[in-house]
C-alpha cells in the first residue's frame, strides 16, 4: 500500500483558489465550486453564517442542524445567491462526512502523526456519530437532486469554474 498522507500535509496555500480574504457575497466571481467540500471554511461570509448552525454531537443535534442548513440552503436559491447554496450544500456534505468519521475512528482521528500518518484502526468510533451522518447525508442528497441548484451549479461551473 503506498504511502499516503493527509491531505493538509504540505498543503500549498498560495495555489489553493478560496482566499480567507475574499468577501464572496461581494465579489461572488472569484467563487469556484472546486470538488466535494473545498474552500467550505474559508469562504466568507458564509462561512461565519454556516458555521454556527453545523453541529453533529447527537442524532437530535443533527437532525436540526442539517434541517437548518438546509432552509439557509433554500433561501440562498431563493434570493439567487448560488455560492451561499453551494457553501450550504458543502456544510451538508461536510455534516456527513465528519460525523462518519467520528463513526469509525475514535477521535475522529483517521491518521497517526507519530506512526508517520499511517492509518488508523476503523470501526472503534461513536456509534452515535453514523446516526448522525445518515441525517446529514440524506439533506445533502436533497440538496444535490434540487434541480434549480443543479441548474444554477451547471451554469456558475460553465462560466467561472
Amino acid at each position: 500500500m503506498a504511502d499516503r498522507k493527509p491531505s493538509y500535509v504540505g498543503f500549498d496555500k498560495a495555489s489553493y483558489p478560496w482566499k480567507a480574504e475574499v468577501n464572496y457575497r461581494i465579489r461572488p466571481k472569484l467563487y469556484r465550486v472546486g470538488k466535494g467540500e473545498q474552500g467550505v471554511l474559508i469562504c466568507e461570509p458564509y462561512k461565519s453564517e454556516l458555521t454556527p448552525q453545523w453541529r453533529f454531537k447527537t442524532p437530535a443535534i443533527a437532525k436540526r442542524s442539517a434541517a437548518k442548513i438546509f432552509r439557509m440552503f433554500k433561501a440562498y436559491l431563493k434570493a439567487d445567491d448560488f455560492v451561499g447554496s453551494d457553501m450550504a450544500r458543502k456544510f451538508l456534505q461536510m455534516g456527513y462526512t465528519r460525523s462518519r468519521r467520528y463513526a469509525n475512528y475514535k477521535g475522529g482521528r483517521k491518521y497517526d502523526k507519530a506512526a508517520g500518518y499511517a492509518l488508523k484502526e476503523r470501526g472503534i468510533g461513536d456509534p452515535e456519530k453514523a446516526e448522525s451522518a445518515a441525517i446529514f447525508y440524506d439533506y445533502w442528497k436533497k440538496a444535490e437532486a434540487d434541480l434549480n441548484y443543479a441548474a444554477q451549479k451547471k451554469d456558475w461551473k460553465g462560466r467561472y469554474g
